[in-house]
């Protein structure tokens, strides 16, 4: 994502003691189609309509979705939140976004 000087940001935090684990499932997963880097405790995927930082810690998985626009930023948290929800499919994980 190309910045601008006034992108719009919004986090989520989600309780699961399998944060690393589906960090890492979430980054593997759009690896193959965009710019992905990521270790075991933080990862950011580079979509073309904004970027996603995630961040696992013990018992919890931030996500931080940044786009140029409220409309990018709205699709970017439903395909973030689309993903996560199908790789936790075991879990019951509400995710709710939040303006930063």
């Amino acid at each position: 994502m190309t910045e601008t000087a006034t992108p719009f940001r919004s986090i989520a935090e989600v309780a699961t003691p399998q944060a690393s684990r589906y960090l890492q499932q979430l980054c593997k997963h759009f690896q193959h189609k965009r710019p992905v880097t990521f270790d075991a405790a933080s990862g950011h995927i580079a979509f073309t309509i904004g970027d996603c930082h995630l961040t696992a810690a013990d018992g919890a998985l931030a996500m931080t979705a940044t786009a140029p626009d409220v409309e990018q930023l709205a699709q970017l948290q439903d395909v973030i939140a689309r993903h996560l929800v199908r790789f936790a499919f075991r879990e019951d994980i509400p995710i709710t976004w939040r303006p930063a």
